[in-house]
């Protein structure tokens, strides 16, 4: 199967590299992608949005040629959401890493501007629970490889049209929430919840991870992915 691994803000396709070597190991063609602008300075990258990000998820699913699976991270949720939605006939299953499934018109979150692009905030910005598993070594490691991002991405909603999307199957692996708090949780959040109940075909696991699993639990992380694959 070929997975396509879709980072989240500040990140690139290097984010995955301590999972990928378990998903190939195991058979499957691990596809860790660099979306368009990050890192770019404002004068190349104000242009793009969240479907420039969507588009390139798409025509990565397009020059496989087969089926797929989708893995997004954080914000790379919405990404991957919207590229299931435009090509949900090629993807076997959609897998959000702690993060979930957004309704039509939902961007990321807002993030201050600097010289005309998003830098990554540094690790104080995040609530403790998130960050409380990457030790110092990890954050120095990730913080000095983190890039900015277009302006316009976090906030640009991402466009769903249609209900394609709701008959692939989910998993969504969570840092902190098993399946049933998921559900007893998402079912307060409004458009969420209405765009989870959606979903004919959907799973919870709870990794007991911050926010950064694929830094502080890469081995966990791979093998859930594999046992999503699996199903």
């Amino acid at each position: 199967m070929d997975i396509i691994l879709v980072p989240g803000l500040w990140l690139d396709a290097s984010s995955w590299e301590d999972v990928t070597p378990a998903l190939e190991a195991a058979g499957h063609s691990a596809r860790p992608l660099t979306l368009p602008g990050v890192g770019d300075p404002a004068s190349e990258s104000a242009a793009i949005g969240m479907q420039d990000w969507v588009d390139a998820v798409v025509a990565e699913i397009d020059a496989v040629g087969g089926p797929v699976v989708l893995v997004g991270h954080s914000g790379g949720g919405n990404v991957v959401w919207g590229a299931a939605e435009a090509r949900a006939d090629a993807v076997d299953r959609v897998i959000f890493l702690d993060t979930v499934p957004p309704p039509s018109g939902q961007g990321i979150s807002e993030f201050e501007l600097v010289d005309g692009v998003v830098p990554f905030p540094g690790w104080d910005f995040f609530d403790e629970p998130e960050v409380a598993d990457l030790d110092d070594e990890v954050r120095a490691k990730w913080a000095a490889r983190a890039h900015s991002v277009p302006a316009k991405v976090p906030t640009d909603p991402v466009v769903l049209d249609g209900a394609r999307r709701h008959a692939v199957p989910v998993t969504i692996l969570m840092g902190g929430m098993d399946d049933a708090e998921f559900r007893g949780a998402v079912s307060q959040w409004g458009p969420f919840g209405d765009e989870f109940s959606a979903i004919a075909d959907a799973e919870v696991v709870r990794l007991g991870s911050g926010h950064w699993p694929q830094f502080s639990q890469p081995d966990r992380v791979a093998r859930a992915i594999l046992d999503a694959v699996d199903r």
